[in-house]
């Protein structure tokens, strides 16, 4: 595809966010952090430009790694995952519409699940701590149980 071409189909999808933006009364992150007096002064010099775009690409792809590398694990992997969406979205499209996309499913799930009754919030809580907990005994059972763990602690030695 010849460059002129991506960057008219870039503006024109760059144009409907922005729209949809402006009718909510909000401008998006990456608009935001483009009108700072800072990113005007990177943007202004191309290689110092590039340089900083591919710094916040390396940074954010591997926030969003570890994310996804510990979602199955106890704790905040999806909160990590969505903090190194918001690192990209500062500065690409893509990441921009890819975050605005978990938010919408996010709020819909988390919407769903409030209208439910208690016992389906139960299983789903219940289903997710099997999940867990599963997890962490297959990564116990492979990679063995750590020397500071006490011997009186329940696991699968």
């Amino acid at each position: 595809m010849a460059r002129p071409e991506r960057e008219r189909r870039h503006h024109q999808t760059t144009e409907e966010l922005r729209t949809r933006f402006a009718e909510d009364g909000v401008r998006s992150l990456r608009e935001r952090v483009a009108e700072t007096r800072w990113r005007r002064r990177l943007a202004a010099r191309r290689t110092v430009d590039t340089t900083y775009r591919v710094g916040v690409g390396v940074v954010g792809g591997l926030i969003v790694a570890v994310g996804l590398a510990t979602i199955p694990l106890p704790g905040p992997g999806w909160l990590t995952v969505i903090a190194g969406l918001f690192v990209l979205a500062s500065e690409f499209f893509w990441a921009e519409r890819l975050l605005e996309f978990t938010k919408k499913h996010v709020t819909r799930w988390t919407n769903w699940l409030g209208r439910q009754p208690v016992w389906v919030r139960l299983a789903v809580a219940l289903a997710t701590a099997a999940f867990v907990y599963g997890v962490l005994v297959v990564t116990l059972h492979v990679m063995g149980v750590p020397w500071w763990v006490p011997g009186w602690v329940p696991l699968w030695r």
